[in-house]
């Protein structure tokens, strides 16, 4: 399938389809926020994005701001060509298991060391995630775990048809 053309950004926004690939790491400027069972998980400003073309950012937040015993491990493992090999977690909010809705990069690699101690999770697996006080929409999918607000634009690598872009 052929990708759509890329959405024009306006002022304050930029373009998916400007991100470099291989992809960056920075930090985002901003508060992030993750909450789950009507609990805050995670309430950081020292997160990190991971920027590649077609894809909104996916966020990593620092383990040690995520809340005692909300992550667990989980089964299985990825491979993503550039940041390596991926482990798994369970997020955990009192009852409620939002299970392999998190994951890391223990040896992360060169390039992506900035990412040691970080862990990233699906914004759609969790009842609200924000992004400098934008609620965030999750990518379409459920491979990629990206964070949509009104900051970026697409169209968006994940939904049916797009593996392809």
């Amino acid at each position: 399938m052929r990708r759509r053309t890329p959405d024009t950004p306006g002022p304050g926004q930029e373009s998916v389809w400007g991100y470099p690939r291989p992809p960056r790491v920075e930090p985002v400027h901003g508060r992030v926020t993750v909450e789950l069972n009507g609990r805050m998980l995670v309430d950081t400003t020292r997160a990190l994005r991971v920027l590649e073309t077609s894809h909104p950012p996916t966020v990593y937040v620092p383990r040690s701001d995520v809340a005692s015993g909300a992550l667990r491990d989980a089964e299985g493992t990825s491979f993503c060509e550039f940041k390596g090999r991926a482990g798994y977690l369970d997020v955990v909010a009192g009852d409620v298991v939002a299970a392999r809705a998190a994951w890391y990069y223990p040896s992360p690699s060169r390039g992506f060391e900035q990412l040691v101690d970080h862990v990233a999770i699906y914004p759609g697996r969790m009842d609200r995630c924000t992004l400098d006080g934008d609620v965030v929409t999750a990518q379409e999918g459920d491979f990629y775990g990206g964070w949509i607000t009104p900051r970026v634009v697409g169209p968006f690598k994940g939904a049916p048809g797009t593996w392809g872009w």
